[in-house]
């Protein structure tokens, strides 16, 4: 099976017409369609059936897909393995929980992208439980982890940083005259909740209940900036990352209530498949995520 041929059927799929892949990769239309014949003969099955002008994959066609999208995919690698580190280029895949993309990410991208700017990173949100599923399939090359420091058989997981957790009120807040919050404390007092699912969350609420408090859970939000706006207003009150709401304290935005997070403590974590060949790209990325997590840690 000629990796020609499988580049041509992934153009034809991605245009959807034999005209449009042949005008793509500059090639005679008959062309194509030779090479589409000899995948079909190969394979003994009809890739694409013709129906009424449009061009549909068949059952072999879809089964065909991801394997000639994952060929595609270390081709690219191994071109970018035979280039010098000077003109580094590909793509890099890489997933975060908003709070890590929003406050962790920023910096490392920024300076890789000024060393390496032919390489293309394509960044993917997503809750962590999720995310470790994607670098499982082989969907992401890498992924940015926030929960406990947790280990896996499939995947290679480092812990870069240790993650303070806080309770944030507004500024006028009564439970900020308290000298210690408790979980009792809490009881019904509104909590304003990041998406189901999300690890520091199920800590917090996990800790909560093992004291027989239940927040109501009908107040979640998919955005730590609305939340945030959501407490200055005193809508109620949240649990979220020291780094996402570092800002608004210092500038008196929000309060910080005296509350002890000890079960409920996360780190930030990086995770990628223990089977995956480490390219030059995701080496070079890897190095610069190092740097800037020695960083962190220092400013903890």
């Amino acid at each position: 099976m000629e990796s020609r041929h499988l580049f041509t059927f992934l153009v034809v799929v991605e245009t959807g017409s034999f005209t449009r892949a042949a005008q793509k990769l500059d090639y005679a239309q008959s062309s194509i369609t030779a090479q589409i014949q000899a995948l079909e003969s190969e394979i003994g099955q009809p890739l694409f059936d013709r129906i009424s002008k449009k061009i549909i994959l068949t059952d072999a066609g879809r089964r065909l897909l991801p394997f000639a999208q994952e060929i595609s995919r270390m081709h690219t690698l191994a071109e970018d393995a035979l280039r010098s580190d000077s003109e580094l280029t590909g793509s890099l895949r890489i997933g975060a929980p908003e709070s890590l993309a929003a406050f962790r990410l920023p910096g490392i991208i920024k300076e890789f992208r000024a060393k390496y700017p032919k390489v293309q990173i394509l960044l993917k949100p997503g809750a962590c439980w999720e995310l470790s599923d994607f670098v499982r399939s082989g969907e992401l090359d890498l992924a940015f982890l926030l929960q406990p420091e947790t280990e896996d058989k499939d995947l290679n997981i480092e812990t870069l940083v240790h993650e303070p957790m806080t309770l944030i009120a507004a500024p006028d807040h009564p439970l900020l005259n308290l000298a210690e919050v408790e979980p009792l404390h809490l009881k019904g007092v509104t909590i304003l909740h990041t998406e189901t699912g999300c690890s520091y969350r199920t800590l917090f609420e996990r800790h909560l209940n093992s004291y027989g408090v239940f927040p109501d859970p009908t107040l979640e939000f998919w955005s730590i900036e609305a939340i945030k706006q959501c407490v200055m207003a005193d809508l109620g009150i949240a649990f979220l990352p020291l780094i996402t709401v570092k800002n608004e304290l210092s500038e008196g935005k929000l309060a910080r209530l005296n509350w002890n997070d000890e079960s409920q403590r996360v780190a930030t974590q990086i995770a990628y498949h223990h089977k995956k060949w480490k390219s030059p790209v995701l080496t070079e990325f890897l190095l610069a995520i190092q740097k800037h997590a020695e960083q962190w840690r220092s400013l903890i």
